[in-house]
């Protein structure tokens, strides 16, 4: 990665959302003209007014093909989080494959492609398979592509991190499953983003573990969450199955999933963890400090955030 300025038309996927705004905020400061592929075209955001946005159209991908002509450069954090009736995995790696054609067809340049920590076809997980799919349509793709694999985001709008500041505000103990001993490696947003946009400006193939500076164990983090707050709690070991159950109940009382369970086994898997220098550069004990008043006062609804799609995602 030469850290040049990405030339010509930029489309970010999402960028009313999460990581694709703060990619999109990116390269409109270097001057980028920037477009979005959108599910939410009327979402309230900072950017609206500032890009120009494109409906995702994966059930025309011709109209989509001509969403993307004069595209010098895609980055893609387009995913679902879990299987719902109205959203599920299967239809996240059909459309995203439906998309890398598109840009294909399109012209496009290059790819930055935002996926996960060890993707892996023969993973017990749906989750991580139909990401290390995905990796694999994108390398047959004859795109020239970079792939970043963050484990963990935090920032203003993530649901991870708060959530767990939210239930240690709530609750006068924090449950763990299993021993809390699994490991992950979370990143700021806006330092994956600067990732993405020196990627996106860089030539040839490549894949870049985006880790943060910190590696914790589960029960690091949520003690660090809780002092930082000023809510230390006990932290218990639970059963896994027990605690994928109080979660379930949690989630039910908020209306949302709190945490399914390829996240669960995945994490104590450790696959949210791999042996790699740090590429993200922001301690989230840093950021946690000075968003302390702040982080989990309210909940991050992941559903409500899927089912209105003009509230930003702040509000919600």
């Amino acid at each position: 990665m030469d850290g040049s300025v990405p030339q010509g038309i930029q489309m970010v996927t999402g960028a009313f959302g999460y990581s694709g705004r703060y990619i999109a905020e990116r390269l409109l400061r270097l001057g980028c003209p920037v477009r979005t592929l959108t599910g939410s075209p009327g979402r309230a955001s900072p950017l609206s007014g500032r890009i120009e946005a494109c409906a995702w159209n994966f059930e025309d991908p011709a109209r989509l093909t001509q969403s993307l002509r004069g595209v010098s450069v895609l980055y893609n954090t387009y995913w679902v989080r879990f299987n719902r009736p109205s959203f599920t995995f299967a239809e996240a790696v059909a459309n995203t494959k439906i998309l890398f054609h598109a840009a294909k067809e399109a012209g496009v340049g290059r790819i930055v492609h935002v996926r996960i920590t060890n993707p892996a076809k023969d993973s017990p997980w749906e989750y991580f398979r139909g990401k290390a799919e995905l990796e694999q349509a994108l390398a047959a793709l004859g795109v020239s592509y970079a792939i970043l694999r963050p484990a963990v985001l935090f920032g203003r709008e993530d649901v991870l991190i708060n959530n767990i500041a939210w239930a240690l505000r709530r609750f006068p103990l924090f449950a763990v499953f299993g021993d809390g001993s699994y490991r992950l490696q979370p990143i700021y947003v806006d330092d994956l983003a600067e990732l993405a946009v020196t990627a996106g400006a860089a030539r040839g193939n490549s894949i870049l573990q985006a880790i943060g500076p910190d590696a914790f164990t589960y029960r690091e983090l949520v003690a660090t969450i809780g002092r930082i707050i000023g809510r230390a709690r006990p932290i218990v070991s639970v059963p896994p199955a027990l605690a994928y159950l109080a979660a379930r109940a949690i989630g039910k009382l908020v209306g949302d999933v709190l945490l399914t369970r390829d996240e669960m086994q995945g994490l104590m898997a450790g696959l949210l963890c791999v042996d790699a220098p740090p590429a993200g550069k922001t301690r989230l004990s840093d950021w946690a400090a000075r968003h302390a008043d702040t982080l989990g006062r309210r909940y991050a609804h992941e559903l409500r955030r899927r089912r209105d799609r003009t509230r930003a995602y702040l509000d919600q």
